[in-house]
């Protein structure tokens, strides 16, 4: 941009330029801060403080801007909340100064410029999106377009609408028909802007019967148009769609458009689709837009240009309504809106504009053409090859059942089937969203809850692709991840039932239902205090399930355990997550009773050993109390006396006796210590038994993980390993052959002449047993210097 600049003869344009240039420059080039910088980050940025007085330079103020900009770095992504923006994208910017620095001329130059400005712009949005002779209003609310077209058809419906305001619509209340599938929030914002009430807006049901289920029902259209002729009151406007909000479905607008010219109804068209109409092939619905009385275009997002207003186009011959209507001003400030538009536009070009409108629909066919070829996913626009939008969810169909998360349930099955079905599926796909999300961040995809389908993911490149910079790399690398999904999601659903039925059959263990949660399953243990009837939170329990997380965790699995609040409840739960391989139900659900049960009972030994203790030390004080009474009452009186007992002592000495109490903590009771001063050792008296664990103990493979179902049984086992096995066992067997020889000759009477032979040894041994029977009745009397 320097070599421009410098050939502009108007210097306040030239540095505007510079400028501008510059501070994109400071604010985009966030990668030179270091982790240094961020720790000395001044908190006063944050905290608004007193005007300076002496004011400060622009770099100071571009640098508050950026801290401004960048201050949560470290909790977001900056990818996530800043937009590429482009050389095109400086040129919409621009715009913005520019406008600012044009309304300082004179009246006269200001009004020839700003003339030029909206004619051109009007006229190229026109010519590029087919809509002939048409006017443009630039709005930076995309609703607000549409609000001053309801203004324009109240005016040319009401002719004294002028004079006598709201009364004349008081006689003849209008309606303005939406559909059901439109945006959330337009109806209520039109009323508001109108000063309508609610009862003149009314929702148009979608198909339910033939076509899709987005599109409006013409049929059931008309007679409402009909009903509320006969009521008295005055279809007004008709808000068609051209690529929905949700799936990017179009209107049968061809048709909408013969029944609004038979009752006189305003025909406004709005959507994503629009923007097709600048490709050299057009569908023959969205091309039907063309002959409607005003459409809303949005070039920003398409274009990939910030700050760039939203267009309606929209066609009428009296000036003065549209003035009235607020469709057209005389005041320049308001002409200067199209201005970022008008720069971008000759920025671009016709072949540039065309390009982008073209790579992001190419964009979506290649998804949907690689997606058909995607078991478990399901396309819902499939029947529409132009739309630029593409919408899917992952079903699954288990064998010998009907297909499991599909859009439309079964009849049969009951309400609460159904429910748990449904909230089983949202939980999946949205699970896979974020996850897709996520891992292809330039692929712009959007989650979302559909009332018939379900939870969704949405594909939208026109609105994205631009800003984001999506590539067919990003679709393939799109397609790649969500294949590398798929088996978690099918052996995850695969394992829920039997997962519940494991838990439901195993004692002190609760399946909780949460519809939220996209992993196996919920499970809670019911401890012994667990009061089943209380929502509260429970201490206890979230102790032991804290010691239970924990415990999981240190298996190292594949599983990934969580610890959260029951759904409805406050009481602590175990979530499990989704499931990589083919998993061990009833070894996983077994570990963790047996683990939380060995966590409550080591719990309550703890609090009954506390217990034990106190008792125990107060029963030793009491003994050793008792103990020196009957030492006082032994020795006598008279040894107590200081001078007297030495004298006692010496001529007639008192064998001491070293009596004191020792506290067995196995068992539990008081012991004396008279056995370890008398024989120099401390009795370990009862040895404890080892406490039983009821986890199975499972021959794993080397470098196999907890929780993986055994291959030994299965054809799974290769005829390599079953060949290596069998060799491992002869090597075995002629080992213990060549043991047992060698055995045999160190035992003959040939290698040992002096040794007896059997016989006499048998012999032998049973005189020695003889001999060894009356030791053994007789009491063992150990000698004074082992005493000693």
């Amino acid at each position: 941009m320097d070599a421009p600049l410098e050939k502009i003869a108007d210097p306040t344009l030239a540095k505007m330029g510079k400028n501008l240039k510059e501070a994109m420059k400071m604010l985009e080039d966030s990668q030179r801060r270091t982790e240094e910088e961020n720790g000395k980050k001044l908190l006063s940025g944050d905290i608004p403080g007193p005007l300076q007085g002496s004011g400060q330079d622009m770099v100071s103020i571009l640098q508050l801007v950026q801290n401004l900009m960048h201050g949560d770095e470290d909790e977001e992504p900056q990818s996530a909340r800043i937009q590429n923006i482009g050389e095109q994208g400086h040129i919409a910017l621009l715009g913005h100064s520019l406008g600012a620095y044009i309304s300082t001329l004179n009246k006269e130059k200001l009004r020839k410029l700003t003339t030029r400005i909206l004619s051109d712009t009007t006229l190229w949005l026109c010519r590029i999106f087919r809509y002939e002779n048409g006017c443009a209003y630039f709005h930076e609310e995309e609703r607000e377009g549409l609000a001053k077209i309801c203004r324009l058809a109240i005016h040319s419906r009401y002719e004294d609408f002028v004079v006598d305001g709201f009364n004349v619509l008081y006689n003849k209340k209008p309606v303005i028909y939406l559909s059901a599938a439109a945006r959330p929030g337009l109806g209520q914002y039109l009323c508001n802007q109108l000063g309508l009430p609610f009862p003149c807006l009314s929702r148009v049901p979608c198909n339910t019967m033939f076509g899709s289920q987005h599109q409006m029902d013409v049929a059931l259209l008309e007679k409402l148009i009909k009903d509320d002729i006969e009521r008295g009151k005055l279809p007004l406007l008709l808000v068609a769609n051209a690529g929905t909000a949700a799936v990017g479905h179009t209107d049968k607008i061809g048709r909408l458009k013969e029944l609004c010219e038979q009752y006189g109804i305003w025909l406004h068209v709005e959507g994503v689709n629009l923007a097709t109409l600048a490709l050299g092939y057009v569908s023959s619905s969205v091309l039907a837009a063309t002959k409607c009385d005003s459409m809303t275009l949005t070039p920003g997002p398409w274009l990939g240009l910030p700050a760039v207003p939203a267009v309606t186009l929209y066609k009428h011959d009296d000036p003065a309504l549209t003035l009235v209507a607020g469709l057209t001003s005389n005041k320049p400030a308001d002409k200067l809106r199209a201005l970022p538009l008008w720069l971008s536009l000759q920025y671009l070009g016709l072949d540039g504009i065309v390009e982008r409108i073209k790579h992001a629909c190419q964009l979506s066919q290649r998804l949907q053409e690689s997606l058909k070829k995607v078991n478990h996913i399901k396309i819902l626009v499939e029947d529409e090859l132009s739309s630029p939008v593409v919408v899917f969810r992952f079903f699954q169909e288990l064998p010998g059942s009907d297909p499991v998360c599909k859009a439309v349930p079964a009849p049969n099955m009951a309400p609460s089937a159904v429910g748990r079905e449904r909230h089983s599926c949202d939980a999946l796909n949205r699970w896979l969203g974020e996850q897709l999300k996520q891992l292809v961040p330039a692929s712009g995809l959007t989650v979302m809850d559909l009332e018939a389908e379900g939870v969704c993911v949405r594909f939208s490149p026109l609105m994205t692709a631009a800003v984001l910079g999506t590539q067919g790399e990003d679709v393939d690398q799109l397609v790649a991840c969500i294949q590398s999904r798929l088996p978690v999601l099918t052996c995850t659903l695969q394992l829920r039932e039997e997962f519940k039925q494991e838990v439901t059959g195993t004692a002190g263990l609760l399946h909780v239902d949460d519809p939220n949660w996209p992993g196996i399953g919920v499970v809670r243990y019911e401890h012994a205090n667990d009061d089943k009837n209380s929502l509260k939170l429970d201490p206890e329990g979230e102790k032991i399930h804290t010691g239970l997380l924990k415990k999981l965790n240190e298996l190292e699995s594949d599983l990934t355990f969580k610890m959260g609040p029951e759904y409805k409840s406050m009481k602590s739960c175990i979530y499990i997550g989704m499931a990589r391989d083919d998993i061990d139900v009833s070894e996983l659900v077994e570990t963790i009773a047996v683990t939380a049960r060995e966590i409550e009972e080591n719990s309550r030994l703890l609090e009954n050993m506390t217990e034990v203790v106190r008792k125990g030390i107060q029963e030793a004080q009491v003994q050793l109390q008792k103990a020196n009474e009957e030492r006082l009452l032994e020795e006598g009186v008279l040894r107590q006396i200081p001078v007297v007992g030495s004298v006692l002592n010496w001529f007639s000495p008192v064998q001491p006796s070293q009596k004191g109490r020792t506290f067995n903590l196995t068992a539990g009771s008081l012991e004396s210590t008279e056995h370890t001063y008398v024989y120099k050792v401390q009795d370990t008296g009862v040895t404890p038994p080892q406490t039983p664990s009821g986890t199975r103990t499972k021959q794993r493979l080397p470098g196999q993980k907890p929780f993986k179902r055994s291959l030994r049984g299965s054809d799974a086992l290769s005829e390599t390993s079953s060949v290596s096995h069998i060799e491992d066992l002869e090597k075995m067997e002629h080992l213990s052959g060549g043991l047992e020889q060698e055995a045999l000759e160190a035992n003959s009477p040939e290698q040992h002449p002096g040794a007896p032979t059997p016989h006499e040894a048998d012999q032998t041994g049973a005189f020695q047993n003889r001999a060894q029977g009356p030791e053994d009745d007789c009491p063992q009397v150990e000698e004074p210097e082992r005493l000693r």
